[in-house]
């Protein structure tokens, strides 16, 4: 065996890790032997949002000033004991009808993923075969709005979706948004989803025109807080709770607590700036994963 190429057992798997010595974050001097070491620690509290969910990955093969690419279809070389999915592909760029996707259900094929370099994890709002279990409302600003506009406009939706009974959890996008994620009954189809997240977008921005929008023009945007309601389509995907983002540093997608958002609303830190994944990684022995009732389910949505 090649001396870059290292057998492991991983819950009793055996898998094949190479190049662990890569920089990925050139910036940062992280490696792909950390971003391996960071998903394995992470697991616990990744997997459970992971599960039943169709996976999408953004590979970067050659670090993140490199080129990158999308991946949904299950590679040629995928291990006979990773879970994949055979589903329909709406929207498919590659014109196909259906694509097997794979999910990550378990460690090893974490590990496996990671030794493949794909760094982002992106999951649909919905697990394979069922209806849409979360809404995500996905907050963009657009400079020089920045993470504090999107604290303050994560507290009115927050506010806002308690009065309809709907509970929200705070995470950072890990690049320069955030999103709020609900926990909702899983009997309601993508598009009543989708047009409840758009009407309570569209009544907020009447209400703060100044800070906020929800049309998808990006010349509006300038100075505003877009609230994409579009997300929760059954063609999206939500970059993953705890997952990598590719940016000078490795900045990871961080649930937050409701205080750090007001602390992030009135511009104060840590809540503004990315968290990285050796931050995370103590964040989460403090204070556990803070979306754990994102698993618990939730109410139906008001469907007028």
């Amino acid at each position: 065996m090649p001396a870059d190429r290292l057998k492991v057992d991983v819950e009793g798997r055996s898998l094949e890790v190479s190049n662990l010595d890569k920089v990925l974050y050139p910036k940062a001097g992280f490696t792909k032997g950390e971003v391996i070491d960071y998903y394995t620690r992470i697991a616990p509290v990744l997997l459970p949002h992971l599960q039943d969910r169709a996976l999408t990955r953004i590979r970067f093969p050659n670090g993140v000033d490199g080129g990158s690419f999308f991946e949904k279809n299950a590679p040629a070389a995928t291990p006979g004991w990773v879970r994949t999915e055979n589903l329909p592909a709406p929207g498919s760029s590659k014109g196909r009808e259906t694509i097997d996707y794979v999910v990550a259900d378990d460690l090893p094929t974490l590990v496996w993923l990671a030794n493949l370099a794909a760094l982002e994890l992106h999951t649909p709002q919905w697990k394979v075969g069922e209806h849409p279990d979360m809404m995500v409302v996905d907050l963009d600003p657009g400079a020089p709005a920045a993470l504090k506009q999107c604290c303050q406009v994560a507290l009115l939706m927050r506010d806002r979706l308690a009065e309809d009974g709907i509970d929200s959890y705070p995470k950072t996008s890990g690049k320069k948004g955030m999103q709020l994620c609900c926990p909702i009954a899983g009997t309601q189809d993508a598009d009543l989803v989708s047009d409840y997240a758009k009407r309570i977008a569209q009544e907020l921005e009447k209400a703060h025109p100044k800070l906020i929008v929800s049309k998808m023009a990006k010349n509006l945007r300038p100075g505003k807080v877009f609230i994409d309601w579009s997300q929760n389509n059954a063609a999206k995907t939500t970059v993953a709770p705890y997952s990598l983002r590719a940016q000078d540093v490795p900045s990871v997608s961080t649930p937050l607590t409701w205080d750090e958002v007001e602390a992030g609303a009135a511009g104060k830190r840590p809540s503004t700036k990315p968290y990285t994944a050796p931050e995370v990684l103590k964040r989460v022995e403090k204070q556990g994963d803070l979306l754990a009732p994102l698993l618990d389910g939730g109410p139906e949505l008001p469907d007028r």
